[in-house]
């Protein structure tokens, strides 16, 4: 059964529709480093599977103290429970670094923002939108849910101010607006830390920076040896007298080997 998304751009539907779930989570002691994959949607559900707070709990107390590397690829899904696995992420021990590999929807975006590095795949899409629910009801049944969805709202808004590098106004208008961001728009407005480009570009730079510094160190060692092993070339003056047309004579020096 394929979820129906409720966004205003309908465009990408089907293809965060047929994102197939996927948890898990791989812990190597050795290195120290646990390993999570979070693809598909968010919280509990009887319909379809999902990956809840619940799953991630579990997984973090097994990686103990270990650095954690998330995979996500998410649409999104229950806000809660994307909210208990940000903290339950944001208060692990160990460092965080979040890989958005397609998408990160909704409830997904939230959970990307616990990353103390959030690197953003190549092509790969975050969303902000409002909070929603289906209310089936009187008008002040509705009016109790909208009062719950605009403080659900506030609580989003404050964990997207804890990377974003613009107002709180500008932010919450993004929300309402539902915004997508691209790699390089997400970098650009905080939600990420580096795109695997520029990530690819820092280590090549970084390889050729060590390049050159050894090269230059093998010069000096080439350079010391050669001064080392040149044999001295001493010079003994000798005294020529030529003749000069009658004029006179003059000294001249004779290197000599």
């Amino acid at each position: 059964m394929k979820r129906k998304f409720g966004f205003k751009n309908q465009s990408h539907n089907e293809k965060l529709s047929s994102i197939p779930h996927n948890f898990s989570s791989t812990h190597d002691e050795e290195k120290g480093i646990s390993e999570l994959t979070i693809y598909g949607d968010i919280g509990e559900s009887w319909f379809w599977d999902s990956t809840s707070a619940v799953d991630v709990d579990n997984a973090l107390k097994q990686a103990g103290t270990n650095d954690v590397v998330v995979r996500l690829n998410s649409p999104g899904g229950s806000a809660f429970d994307g909210i208990a696995i940000y903290n339950r992420l944001k208060n692990h021990p160990g460092k965080v670094t979040i890989h958005v590999d397609g998408w990160a929807c909704s409830a997904a975006s939230v959970i990307a923002m616990a990353g103390d590095e959030v690197i953003m795949g190549t092509g790969s899409m975050m969303m902000i939108h409002e909070a929603s629910n289906i209310v089936w009801g009187t008008k002040n049944d509705m009016r109790q849910v909208a009062d719950m969805l605009e403080e659900l709202e506030e609580g989003i808004i404050d964990v997207y101010m804890t990377k974003a590098k613009v107002s709180r106004e500008e932010i919450r208008d993004k929300v309402n607006a539902e915004t997508w961001f691209s790699a390089s728009k997400a970098l650009e407005i905080g939600f990420a830390t580096s795109t695997s480009s520029s990530v690819e570009d820092n280590e090549e730079s970084e390889e050729l920076t060590q390049m050159r510094a050894q090269m230059k160190v093998m010069q000096n060692k080439l350079d010391k040896i050669a001064n080392q092993t040149q044999e001295p070339v001493p010079t003994s003056p000798t005294q020529l007298s030529v003749e000069d047309n009658g004029i006179g004579s003059f000294n001249l020096l004779k290197k000599w080997r």
